[in-house]
């Protein structure tokens, strides 16, 4: 141990592999990037020169550590597990020395990127590919450190990926005290459906049975979860926007659908999805004969186009 010990800490959890080594140390010292009091030892902002002496720090790159390493001091810590080494590659992207797009991005900037990764786990689910469903996950799920990382670095109100977990593990179980705290058993979909708008009525202190809708989703889905949230209210039907105008007939079916448990986003999307299907299936029918696509007229559409499902 002449040229030292570097421990990585995640946490305040110490590698078992360093035990002996902290007790036979001639000195312990915790680096800047760790509470030096949570392990009651002195804090350094320099590598110590000291030898068979034992830096606690909370990445090998922080500069202490780093230096530490670099003249070859032994390295001892714990693989993080995937989820935190994810959060940790992003907090090294977004640092000085990292990648310059990625420090530059913005909650605005960002925007599109969600929407993007958010359609294309759409496409992975419906399509049942499991490798995509995979990746696109993984594409979701970076969005989420990123904007978590970018609001970190908020100067009025930061908050990171550890404050948005901890808020979501304390909405799931303040929503389930069916299940973590005892209260009466939910036996049914139904039932658990109307226990959840009474707690969220709560959490929220909502003076509007539409606050809450992001208005921002499709107009489709937009229309379903306001025929949702308002069937739920007793709102009835003949309230719905009236009249031949295009709009007004589309909420009411999308609305409406909502209210009898129907997805209209997702149906309208499998409906779009099946007619793409059918002009490329109609075209290839097309050029089987040695014809263009693009020279057919109404009657040549027809003859070409895929029979439909009895």
């Amino acid at each position: 141990m002449s040229t030292g010990v570097v421990v990585v800490v995640r946490g305040a959890t110490l590698p078992a592999a360093a035990l002996k080594i902290l007790r036979d140390a001639t000195a312990v010292y915790a680096a800047t990037d760790l509470d030096a009091s949570v392990f009651g030892v002195p804090a350094v902002t320099e590598a110590p020169s000291l030898k068979d002496v034992v830096l606690l720090a909370g990445s090998r790159d922080e500069p202490a550590a780093s230096l530490l390493i670099a003249t070859g001091a032994e390295v001892i810590e714990t693989p993080a597990p995937p989820l935190v080494e994810a959060a940790e590659v992003m907090d090294r992207l977004r640092s000085p020395g990292g990648c310059p797009w990625d420090a530059a991005q913005t909650h605005d900037s960002l925007r599109q990127y969600l929407v993007e990764e958010t359609y294309e786990l759409l496409d992975a689910i419906e399509s049942g590919d499991r490798e995509a469903l995979r990746e696109e996950l993984g594409d979701v799920l970076l969005q989420v450190l990123f904007h978590a990382r970018v609001a970190a670095e908020d100067a009025a109100d930061p908050f990171g990926i550890d404050e948005v977990a901890a808020d979501l593990v304390a909405k799931l179980v303040g929503r389930h005290p069916h299940v973590f705290a005892g209260a009466d058993s939910v036996h049914t979909v139904e039932h658990q459906n109307v226990k959840w708008e009474e707690l969220k009525q709560q959490e929220k202190q909502r003076k509007s049975i539409v606050d809450g809708v992001a208005l921002g989703q499709p107009a489709v889905a937009l229309a379903g979860k306001l025929g949702q949230r308002s069937g739920r209210a007793g709102i009835p039907l003949d309230l719905f926007p009236a009249g031949t105008a295009a709009a007004a007939q589309l909420f009411r079916i999308a609305a409406t659908a909502r209210r009898a448990g129907v997805d209209p986003e997702g149906e309208l999307r499998a409906m779009a999805k099946q007619f793409a299907n059918d002009v490329r299936a109609a075209e290839q029918a097309a050029r089987d004969v040695g014809l263009e696509p693009t020279t057919l007229e109404a009657d040549g559409w027809r003859k070409f186009w895929p029979p439909r499902p009895v």
